[in-house]
C-alpha cells in the first residue's frame, strides 16, 4: 500500500509539474482571458506572438554581426527570429563550433526579450540534415516506386527480359482499355506472350529516389537532388533526424527551451518526385491496412500524367495515397511533434501546394492528417498567391488544423519570391487577408545576416518607414486573433479520398464552396474526413473540436467517394439534428475497409440530408504570378445561396445589406466576442452590421493604436446592430459582450 501511494504521489507530482510548465507557456494553449485580462496586454503585446523575419546566418557571420542584426530586428519592430544556417558560413553545420556559435547567438537574443525558431535543417524541404543522410546514413534514404523498363508488345509477340532483386511488379497494360496482366517472373526472368492488342510492359522496382533539396551547404548552390532526404515514412529515418538536428540543439541549448527558444520550424517537407512514394514496410502496410496487395496496380499509377485509368484503378490509387498519408504522418511529423513537446517547445511547419489540394494530395497526402500531431500548423504566401487581384481563401487550412486539433496558433511564412513585391500597403493587404481566415503568427521574409556578400541586411519592404507600424499592428492582431476559442459553427468537408482519386470536380466545389462562405460572412473551419470519421466528439446535433467549438452544419463538396466511417458519423450527426448539406449531389461510392470494393449508392442512401442541386462556377487557383486580369464576381445558381443559408445555424454577426467585399472572423473570450472584419474591396463599406441579441455593448479596439472605445448599439426588434464604415482595404476589431 504504502508502494502504491507513493507512486501515486510521484505520478501527481509530475502531472502538476508539466500542467505548472504548460501554464507558464500561455502562447502553447488555449485559454479563455476576460475582456478586461486582455485589454491589459494586447497594446504591447509579449515577443512570443511574434513577429518575426526568416534570418539566413549566411557567410562569416560573428557575434558581432548577430548583435548587429538582432538591433537593427528590433527596430523594424521584429520581437522574435526565425534563424537557419546559411551559406557561406565558416562552421560546419551541425558541428560543436556551430553549436558553439549558435549559444551565442541564444544569449544575444535573450538579453534583448526576443524569442527565437529554429529552422530544423540548413534549407528545404525539411528532413535531409545538412546531406548526413546521403553521407552518413544512405540506407535511411527517401525511396520510391519507379519505372526501371517500359516495353510495347503487340498481340501475338513476346515478352522475355531478366529482372533484377528490387522489381516489385511486372505488368503488362493495354492501350484500349486500361486491363492489365500480372507478368509472372521466375528466377529472374519475366516471360508473356500478348493477346488481344497493343500493350506496355512496365517493370517497377523500388529506389532511393529524392525531391530535389535546397541545402546551404550545397557548393553549387542550386536545388537538386545531390542531398537526399530521409525516408518521411519510417519512423526510424525520423530518430535519425532528430538526433542529427533537435538533439544537438538541445545538447546546446536546451536551457532555453520554452523560454528563449519556443520551437522548430519545417519547410514544405514533400515528394515532388517522378515515381510512387514507397518504404519497405508499406506493402505489408497496405495489405494490413486495405486487405489485398497493391502490387499488381502500381504500375499504372506510373503511366505518365496523360494516363486514363480505369474507375476501379483510381479507387485503388486512393487506397495507396490512403495508407501513405498515414505512414508520412507517422513517420515524420508525429515523432516531431511529439519530440518537441516532451522538451517544452512546439512545431510548425507548412507544406507545399496549400492553394493547390489536388496537388497536394499526391505529394503530402492530406494536409489535415500531416498537420494533426503539429502544434503550430501553417502556409505560405508566396508569389502572388495572395493579392488584390486573385481568390485566397488556403490560409483558413492553418487555422482550421488549429482549431479541429486544440492549438491557439497558425502561422504564415509571407513574402518570398513575391512577384512583383508588395509595397508595405499592399504587405498590410496580403496580412489581413491571412489574418481574417484565422492566421495569427507571422514569420516575413527575408532577412540574409549582413556577413552575407553583396546582399545583407533587411530586404528593401522592411526597409520602408511604415515598415515597424505595421509590425506593431501584426504583434497585436497575432495576440488578439489568438486569444480566447475559435467561434466557427460551420464544417466544410475536405474530401481527400476524392482527391486521391483526382476528382477535379470535387476540388472545385471545394474551392468555390470556400469562396461562397466568406463572401456571405460565415465563419467556417475547413475539417478533414478523419476528423468527421472518429475525431470530433459528438453531442446533441453538434460536432466539438479539440477547441471547443461546436459545428452544426457540415457542407460536402460533389465528392465521388466518401468513406463509410464518415457517412455513417454524418448520418448520426443529422439525427442528433445536425444539419449535412451536399452541395451538387451525393457521393457515388462509399468505401469500406478499402476504397476497391467500394459500394454504389445514390440519393435514396441519403435522405437524412439536404442536396442542393446545381454547379458553384469555378473559382481560380491563386497564381504564381500576376493574372492577366481579376477573377469575376462568383455567379451562383438563383437561389443556391438562400438554400445554403437556410441549412446554417443563426449568423452572430450579419449585414443588413448583403455585400460580398466583408469578411469575418470571431474567436470568443470568456465574457465578449472578438470579430475581426476586413473589407477586402476597393470600395468603401458602410452598413449597419447585426451583431447579437438586444443589449449586446460594443466596442472598437483600434489595432494600430492599441486603444479602445465604446460604440453605440442600436436595438432593432430582438437583435442590436452597429454602423461600420470601412475604408478600401481596411480592418476593424469589434469587441461585444
Amino acid at each position: 500500500m504504502r508502494l502504491c501511494v507513493s507512486a501515486m504521489w510521484v505520478v501527481g507530482v509530475v502531472a502538476t509539474a508539466a500542467l505548472a510548465q504548460t501554464s507558464a507557456r500561455p502562447w502553447q494553449r488555449l485559454n479563455m482571458p476576460t475582456v478586461e485580462q486582455v485589454r491589459g496586454v494586447w497594446a504591447d503585446p509579449p515577443p512570443e506572438y511574434g513577429p518575426e523575419p526568416y534570418y539566413g546566418l549566411n557567410g562569416a557571420a560573428t557575434i558581432e554581426t548577430v548583435q548587429r542584426d538582432l538591433d537593427t530586428m528590433k527596430s523594424l519592430g521584429f520581437r522574435a527570429v526565425t534563424v537557419q544556417y546559411g551559406y557561406g558560413s565558416d562552421r560546419k553545420y551541425l558541428s560543436p563550433e556551430w553549436f558553439a556559435f549558435f549559444k551565442q547567438f541564444v544569449a544575444a537574443a535573450k538579453k534583448r526579450d526576443m524569442r527565437v525558431w529554429i529552422v530544423d535543417d540548413a534549407g528545404y524541404p525539411s528532413g535531409f540534415a545538412g546531406g548526413l543522410f546521403t553521407s552518413e546514413h544512405p540506407e535511411l534514404r527517401m525511396q520510391a516506386l519507379v519505372v526501371a523498363k517500359k516495353v510495347a508488345v503487340s498481340a501475338g509477340a513476346g515478352f522475355d527480359e531478366s529482372v533484377g532483386p528490387d522489381t516489385v511488379a511486372v505488368t503488362a497494360v493495354r492501350a484500349s482499355d486500361g486491363e492489365t496482366v500480372q507478368v509472372p517472373v521466375k528466377d529472374g526472368r519475366a516471360q508473356w506472350t500478348a493477346t488481344g492488342g497493343e500493350w506496355t510492359v512496365y517493370v517497377v522496382e523500388h529506389a532511393f529516389k529524392t525531391s530535389p533539396t535546397r541545402s546551404d551547404t550545397n557548393p553549387k548552390r542550386v536545388k537538386d537532388g545531390e542531398q537526399s532526404l530521409e525516408d518521411y515514412l519510417d519512423p526510424a529515418a525520423t530518430a535519425q533526424y532528430l538526433a542529427f538536428t533537435h538533439e544537438g540543439y538541445k545538447k546546446a541549448v536546451g536551457d532555453e527551451f520554452g523560454k528563449t527558444i519556443l520551437g522548430f520550424r519545417g519547410d514544405e517537407p514533400d515528394f515532388s518526385i517522378s515515381g510512387l512514394p514507397w518504404t519497405p514496410k508499406l506493402f505489408a502496410k497496405f495489405e494490413a491496412m486495405k486487405g489485398y496487395d497493391v502490387r499488381p496496380y502500381v504500375a499504372v499509377f506510373l503511366q505518365g500524367r496523360d494516363a486514363v485509368l480505369t474507375p476501379e484503378q483510381l479507387r485503388v490509387r486512393a487506397d495507396y495515397y490512403d495508407v501513405f498519408s498515414d505512414m508520412f504522418r507517422d513517420g515524420f511529423f508525429k515523432p516531431q511533434g511529439e519530440w518537441c513537446a516532451e522538451n517544452g517547445l512546439e512545431y510548425q511547419v507548412h507544406l507545399n501546394h496549400e492553394e493547390m489540394q489536388l496537388q497536394l494530395a499526391h505529394s503530402e497526402g492530406d494536409f489535415f492528417r500531416d498537420m494533426q500531431y503539429v502544434e503550430v500548423p501553417g502556409i505560405d504566401a508566396i508569389w502572388h498567391q495572395i493579392w488584390t487581384d486573385t481568390v485566397s481563401d488556403y490560409p483558413r487550412f492553418a487555422s482550421s488544423a488549429a482549431h479541429v486539433y486544440g492549438h491557439p496558433r497558425a502561422f504564415t511564412e509571407s513574402f518570398a519570391a513575391y512577384r512583383p513585391e508588395p509595397d508595405v500597403t499592399m504587405a498590410r493587404y496580403i496580412l489581413n487577408e491571412q489574418f481574417v481566415r484565422g492566421v495569427n503568427l507571422v514569420e516575413t521574409m527575408y532577412f540574409p545576416a549582413s556577413s552575407t556578400p553583396g546582399r545583407g541586411g533587411p530586404s528593401a519592404l522592411m526597409r520602408d518607414a511604415a515598415w515597424p507600424a505595421l509590425m506593431q499592428y501584426t504583434s497585436r492582431m497575432s495576440y488578439l486573433m489568438s486569444r480566447g476559442r475559435p467561434a466557427a459553427r460551420v464544417a466544410l468537408l475536405l474530401p481527400a479520398e476524392s482527391l486521391w482519386m483526382g476528382d477535379k470536380k470535387a476540388d472545385d466545389t471545394f474551392v468555390s464552396a470556400e469562396r461562397l462562405l466568406g463572401e456571405q460572412q460565415v465563419d467556417f473551419d475547413i475539417v478533414g474526413e478523419d476528423a468527421i470519421g472518429s475525431q470530433l466528439t459528438m453531442a446533441s446535433g453538434a460536432f466539438a473540436s479539440e477547441s471547443g467549438n461546436r459545428y452544426k452544419t457540415v457542407i460536402v463538396p460533389d465528392a465521388e467517394l466518401l468513406p463509410e466511417a464518415v457517412v455513417a458519423r454524418l448520418l448520426s450527426f443529422a439525427k442528433s439534428g445536425g444539419k449535412v448539406v451536399f452541395l451538387g449531389a451525393v457521393p457515388e461510392f462509399v468505401g469500406g475497409r478499402n476504397d476497391l470494393h467500394s459500394r454504389k449508392v445514390s440519393a435514396e442512401d441519403f435522405v437524412w440530408a439536404t442536396v442542393i442541386p446545381g454547379e458553384l462556377p469555378v473559382t481560380p487557383t491563386p497564381p504564381a504570378q500576376p493574372p492577366a486580369s481579376a477573377p469575376e464576381p462568383m455567379v451562383v445558381p438563383q437561389g443556391y445561396v438562400e438554400a445554403v443559408e437556410r441549412e446554417l445555424p443563426a449568423r452572430e454577426v450579419k449585414l443588413e445589406t448583403p455585400n460580398t467585399a466583408l469578411r469575418v472572423m470571431t474567436r470568443r473570450l470568456k465574457n465578449a466576442r472578438v470579430v475581426l472584419l476586413f473589407n477586402e474591396s476597393s470600395t468603401a463599406l458602410d452598413d449597419r452590421l447585426m451583431v447579437g441579441k438586444k443589449g449586446t455593448r460594443a466596442e472598437v479596439w483600434d489595432v494600430e493604436s492599441g486603444k479602445s472605445r465604446s460604440v453605440q448599439t442600436i436595438d432593432t426588434g430582438d437583435y442590436a446592430g452597429v454602423r461600420i464604415t470601412l475604408a478600401p482595404y481596411a480592418t476593424e476589431v469589434l469587441v461585444l459582450r
